[in-house]
């Protein structure tokens, strides 16, 4: 089954799965979305201290005064501060987690609704900073591609997870492995979502479908030590930092059973 053009069935399905097509709406006295290509390549601002949660006024807006902030350094401040997170770097990873699971949705969702995956390619996705899904992510132009393992990988992993990766880092001191351990968590989560609704339907091979993608995905060397993958369950070997957020805990798939108590412990490689 090809894709349809506005990708009806996908959107369907709701939450991280759903995503506007076409050229994004121009935003009154706002400049247009750019594109994750022109994102990932943009230079970051001057990180914020890592112990110091960025003030509401420069999150709140694209440019503070006389600085610029590209779009990266804007998400994570903004994550920072609805979080009340005690460090910058916490913020990096809740964004960075949610951003893989909203990429993994759309090609995962894809590949098993039509058999086909639209082409994620960085210059066609434009980015609002700002946004929350569906309206966070615009595909200006619906290209269909063949939706296995490794078109995936390509496009998700390779074009987008990768580079994301490199310009956080290049922003904020955070390790590469918490972040790859957060792909591999977004990719989980978004397989049992998946996989939960074809049980619901009865549609067993959907879910060995849903099932033998998601290994092949994770068997790939930046994933495939990141945790434990069996069935639908994943069990991590690093940890998200969502703890340190207050009144945060641990998640399902943690390596931690309990929030640590020592603030010394740091599982983010």
């Amino acid at each position: 089954m090809n894709l349809d053009p506005d990708l009806k069935r996908l959107a369907a399905l709701e939450g991280f799965f759903a995503l506007r097509t076409g050229r994004p709406r121009p935003r009154t006295g706002r400049p247009p979305l750019p594109t994750l290509a022109e994102v990932y390549a943009t230079p970051g601002v001057t990180a914020v201290p890592d112990r110091a949660a960025p003030d509401r006024a420069a999150s709140d807006r694209i440019t503070s005064g006389h600085e610029e902030i590209d779009p990266l350094t804007f998400r994570v401040r903004k994550v920072v501060r609805l979080l009340a997170a005690p460090e910058t770097r916490v913020g990096v990873s809740v964004a960075q987690q949610g951003f893989a699971a909203r990429l993994w949705s759309v090609a995962l969702g894809s590949a098993v609704l039509y058999g086909r995956v639209p082409d994620l390619d960085p210059r066609l996705l434009h980015w609002d900073a700002d946004g929350s899904a569906p309206d966070d992510l615009w595909l200006s132009e619906v290209r269909a591609l063949p939706g296995d393992a490794a078109t995936i990988r390509r496009l998700v992993h390779h074009g987008h997870l990768a580079p994301l990766s490199a310009a956080l880092r290049a922003r904020h001191p955070v390790a590469a492995g918490l972040l790859w351990g957060n792909a591999a968590s977004a990719l989980a989560s978004t397989a049992r979502l998946l996989d939960g609704r074809a049980a619901a339907h009865g549609r067993t091979d959907v879910r060995d479908h849903v099932r033998a993608l998601t290994a092949e995905l994770l068997d790939h060397p930046d994933l495939r030590d990141t945790g434990n993958w069996d069935g639908t369950a994943f069990r991590r070997r690093s940890c998200c930092l969502y703890y340190r957020v207050p009144g945060g805990g641990v998640c399902g798939d943690c390596c931690f059973t309990q929030a640590p108590r020592s603030s010394l412990t740091d599982p983010s490689g």
